[in-house]
């Protein structure tokens, strides 16, 4: 799909900046004085606020939030898209930016000639050096005397192709480390240890390199020969009762925007925003405790986003959305394909026999697929939202790629990770994302309730030991509103509407129900730990800010840690009847294996928010049974 030309005055607040739009952005900061060498880190949609977002849609608001950086200083601003004007503007000079695409290059080629990274490769018998990647990696912090100095830094890891394009992470340089000063590409700490011997594997996983392929497969075709079931209108979708839109930005990359679900003749609001908020890696090597990133708040995650291709990223018949992200000269960047849409076959929705007369009610489910996949470094990552005929709104995470690699000697058993092939050890680590959900259920008056399986004591009223009941406990301030998953009680919560009552009497809701989860293992006082406090808890609840958009706050780099949830649940405040933003971590706990090696298969987390209450009776009754006869 080609992009169109858009008109501003055509555009909707939430949609995402067209290439012409990132440019005017540009301009508009530069003609307000912005140095020329200036690096730009972000040009995203200003989202109105909800107190404005009305108005905003009235009146046809379009406007950016433009990041940039130049000598050590942060400037934020706000400007006018159609105007050209800068609204606001503040500077800032105590955080760092995310890592830019250019500084990641600009880093790999100075470590390449740099003379000690050199020497230390050749004492590996390495001599053709475009045979060595470098990676880039956020330094955390972990209060080290370099650390302190102020300096914008990264740490390095080294790698060598085993052939030219080969997979570089089947050969480690083990025992080379160093933090580099982005400003001047020097070193400032370098340790060259005593070397380990490369693996013998080459990695390979590329089709053409593998001895043979399977020949008993045979076509799936999926077809739509009447054409697909939902309407797009810029980037508003309709399908099965919901309206949304799609939204990106280059910190989150795929947004969702204004879910509602339309009934009796209105739209029914259930999220006015859901995004994959901040995300981390900690890396379980002690030698290693720097393995930890933000990857979405330290590189700019929309950034990494991929140009999907039909038949291999999505299958059907699909509709496309084209996304645009700032490069750090100023440019827009345009990623073709960045979005993809499309409904697909999900099973069984509902059916039943009545035994007596034979007589079967069934209908085949669909659901409603939004997706994005980005790449950062060796790991890939698929987003997917799903929405489902019955109500119920999906989120899932699709990790695969390659994973992070160090050399053992042979013999050796690895204590913090596990051998994915002979002299190849794969750390143990956990991937933990954390979902902001901006819930409107029918208006933004809510509260969150949470919901247990109790069992009764055995006694004159339970002689049997059966009776359970399903207990909620409203959650009414944010310390209340830190809690765990506790999969021995069934625990769930429920956001609800306490002004709206369906017809049996209850508030009208939806369930957030956890899917696989575990527990952060780094120890609670750690670096890794603090700069990432939102592992802390699976559920956070807070009361809507329009500052509050993100769990590690907004400038993570570097960071000594306490930024985000942590400091703003420290107030402590109400979260009972008011517009609730709920924070959901979910934490894929990661032991590599060898079937792990070379690529990973996909491994899925997840979570679901399920309609409790909010609908009268079963949504799908009204879903037209199979073409074919089925009883």
């Amino acid at each position: 799909m080609t992009a169109v030309p858009r008109t501003i005055s055509a555009l909707h607040p939430l949609d995402p900046l067209a290439g012409e739009e990132i440019e005017r952005a540009v301009a508009a900061l530069r003609a307000d004085g912005l140095p020329s060498s200036a690096t730009f880190i972000a040009v995203s949609p200003a989202e109105p606020e909800k107190d404005d977002f009305e108005d905003a849609v009235r009146a046809g608001w379009r406007r950016a939030d433009v990041i940039a950086a130049s000598g050590g200083t942060i400037t934020e601003a706000l400007v006018d898209l159609e105007s050209g004007a800068v609204l606001e503007r503040r500077e800032l000079t105590d955080v760092q930016p995310p890592l830019t695409v250019a500084e990641f290059n600009a880093v790999e080629d100075a470590v390449r000639t740099n003379p000690l990274f050199v020497e230390a490769v050749r004492r590996r018998g390495v001599e053709d050096l475009s045979l060595v990647d470098i990676d880039p990696i956020s330094i955390g912090y972990h209060d080290l005397e370099y650390e302190r100095a102020g300096r914008r830094l990264v740490r390095i890891l080294a790698f060598m192709r085993p052939h030219p394009g080969g997979n570089a992470y089947a050969r480690p340089l083990e025992g080379v480390f160093g933090v580099v000063d982005i400003d001047t590409m020097e070193f400032v700490h370098f340790e060259d240890r005593e070397p380990v011997s490369f693996p013998a594997g080459d990695g390979e996983f590329r089709a053409a390199f593998q001895p043979h392929l399977r020949t008993d497969l045979r076509p799936i075709e999926i077809t739509q020969p009447e054409g697909a079931s939902f309407q797009v209108d810029g980037y508003e979708v309709r399908w099965q009762g919901w309206r949304f839109r799609i939204g990106f930005n280059p910190r989150e990359g795929l947004v969702l925007h204004c879910i509602g679900y339309e009934e009796d003749g209105r739209v029914r609001s259930i999220l006015h925003r859901a995004s994959i908020a901040e995300m981390v890696v900690p890396y379980a090597d002690p030698d290693r405790p720097y393995q930890s990133p933000l990857d979405i708040g330290e590189f700019n995650l929309g950034t990494m986003t991929n140009s999907l291709m039909l038949g291999c990223d999505c299958l059907g018949l699909i509709h496309y959305f084209d996304v645009a992200y700032v490069a750090p000269d100023g440019s827009p960047v345009s990623v073709t394909n960045g979005i993809c849409l499309h409904e697909e076959d999900a099973g069984m929705l509902w059916k039943h026999t009545d035994f007596r007369t034979g007589h079967t009610e069934v209908r085949r489910a669909r659901r409603l697929v939004i997706s994005s996949v980005v790449t950062v470094g060796n790991y890939d990552y698929g987003f997917f939202w799903y929405l489902h005929q019955d109500g119920t709104i999906a989120m899932e995470v699709k990790a695969t790629g390659i994973v992070s690699t160090k050399s053992v000697e042979k013999g050796e058993t690895p204590e913090y990770g596990k051998l994915v092939a002979p002299g190849l050890c794969a750390t143990n680590h956990q991937h933990i994302f954390c979902a902001r959900l901006d819930f409107d259920i029918d208006g933004r008056q809510n509260s969150v309730l949470e919901v247990e399986a109790v069992p009764d004591e055995l006694g004159p009223d339970n002689p049997f030991g059966n009776a359970w009941r399903s207990v909620e406990r409203p959650l009414r301030t944010e310390s209340e509103g830190q809690r765990e998953i506790e999969p021995a009680h069934a625990r769930t919560w429920l956001v609800a509407n306490p002004e709206r009552l369906n017809h049996v009497g209850r508030p009208v809701a939806y369930r957030l129900v956890p899917g696989d989860n575990t527990v952060p293992f780094g120890h609670p006082t750690s670096f890794q730990r603090r700069r990432a406090s939102f592992v802390d808890h699976h559920l956070w609840v807070t009361p809507y800010s329009p500052a509050e958009r993100y769990p590690a706050g907004d400038y993570p780099y570097q960071h000594r840690g306490g930024a985000g949830l942590a400091e703003w649940t420290a107030a402590d405040r109400v979260i009972e009847k008011t517009d609730v933003i709920v924070w959901y971590t979910m934490n894929h706990h990661h032991v590599p294996r060898p079937e792990d090696w070379p690529v990973m298969p996909v491994a899925r987390i997840g979570f679901e928010l399920r309609p409790v209450g909010f609908f009268d009776r079963n949504p799908t009754l009204d879903v037209p049974p199979p073409e074919h006869a089925c009883g």
